[in-house]
């Protein structure tokens, strides 16, 4: 979430050229209204499908969840742990589908929120008696209205909700500052101290993370008349080009290049790091850059294997300007290319000197992420989309 959305597109300012920009041919005026309601129509499939892949992912989380508070050990907090890579591996899959004020923008504080204190949640090493969970006199009571009302209410690390919560609760915080956490299936297995609250407040937040993903889910599924996905649908042609640009540009800008990568290169700080307590920021970081790409090339593929295939930005900036179209498609190849040879874990990939290979990796990747969303910036004045500032 770290971002602020209002700055994340300055870089993205918007001037008004010819269509035909580069020396190519336009493409005829009654053809292009009905290509560019084509690529409206394939994003809007591609990220109701996304979304469904991210709520079942989630709810079997929630499933794993609940096996290890009916029965903790080894196995099933193994399992639980496994459960959440996969959802939020999924999840980072939806992120180009934000920036925008669309379904996702209205729930993604309580979905997504990092970093985050892991103290204002629950103990830590040298704070045993920390957080809400051990807060029995001002908190009595662990409630789904409760968590959502201390979330980042007292400063925007003080995050008691969402995916990043649950990964705490089930990794705890690594030892020594490196590598993942080692939590013990003991914390969720009777006679410790305030193991009951923590049972709950993991079972809180685990359904909060299912609750709102079914609501973006129904806001992008189809067959409604009134739903977000209608609207879209009937929205102003240039106005939902202008979102869909603005989505990938700003997570390949701003939030990949400059919060998830720069902010960690120039700190070396584990902290900066999405997935501090589980250690697989690498995997939701190409997960991410993936993302941006299906939605360029109009693309995706369910977990159940279905195919959605149809025009996306590459087909519209094909009818448009050929050339720049071969120039930003050969960039997106390029930028998950470097985003994947960053070397995990990347807690270790940000130490070292500028010269080392992992950290030289991470400026390639930070370089590539830079310069496609500077593409999408010209794509935008290409097309002569104003884009909401």
């Amino acid at each position: 979430m770290k971002a602020n959305p209002i700055l994340l597109l300055i870089v993205l300012t918007c001037l008004r050229i010819p269509l035909a920009a580069g020396g190519a041919t336009p493409v005829a005026k009654t053809a292009l209204p009905d290509l560019k309601r084509a690529v409206i129509a394939n994003y809007a499939a591609v990220a109701s499908a996304n979304f469904q892949d991210s709520l079942a992912s989630a709810k079997k989380l929630q499933s794993a969840v609940d096996a290890l508070l009916a029965k903790a050990s080894d196995e099933t907090l193994a399992a639980a742990r496994q459960a959440w890579l996969s959802a939020h591996q999924t999840y980072s899959l939806t992120e180009t589908f934000r920036f925008y004020n669309g379904p996702i923008d209205e729930v993604e504080a309580l979905v997504n929120s990092w970093p985050i204190d892991a103290s204002y949640i629950d103990s830590v090493a040298d704070a045993p008696d920390a957080g809400i969970v051990n807060a029995v006199a001002n908190y009595p009571a662990i409630s789904r209205t409760l968590v959502i009302s201390l979330n980042a209410r007292e400063g925007k690390q003080n995050i008691s909700t969402g995916f990043h919560a649950i990964e705490f609760l089930l990794w705890g915080q690594p030892p020594g500052g490196r590598g993942a956490g080692q939590r013990s299936w003991r914390d969720y297995s009777a006679g410790g101290k305030n193991v009951e609250r923590r049972r709950e407040y993991l079972r809180v937040v685990t359904d909060l993370v299912v609750e709102h993903l079914q609501t973006v889910a129904n806001a992008w599924a189809s067959g409604s008349t009134d739903n977000f996905r209608a609207k879209f649908l009937a929205m102003d042609p240039d106005a939902a080009l202008a979102d869909i640009l603005m989505g990938m540009g700003a997570l390949s800008g701003p939030e990949l290049s400059g919060e998830r990568l720069t902010t960690a290169y120039e700190t070396k700080e584990r902290g900066e790091q999405q997935d501090c307590f589980s250690n697989s920021t690498c995997a939701d970081l190409i997960a991410n850059a993936i993302g941006i790409q299906n939605v360029f090339l109009g693309r995706y593929t369910s977990a159940s294997g279905q195919k959605i295939e149809g025009p996306g930005v590459l087909g519209l900036l094909q009818a448009v300007d050929p050339a720049f179209a071969g120039q930003l498609s050969a960039q997106v190849s390029d930028a998950v290319a470097a985003v994947h040879d960053i070397p995990p874990p990347f807690d270790q990939a940000i130490l070292g000197t500028n010269q080392s290979p992992n950290r030289a990796a991470m400026k390639k990747a930070i370089t590539a992420l830079q310069t496609q969303s500077s593409m999408i910036a010209e794509t935008a004045k290409l097309l002569s989309l104003e884009l909401k500032l």
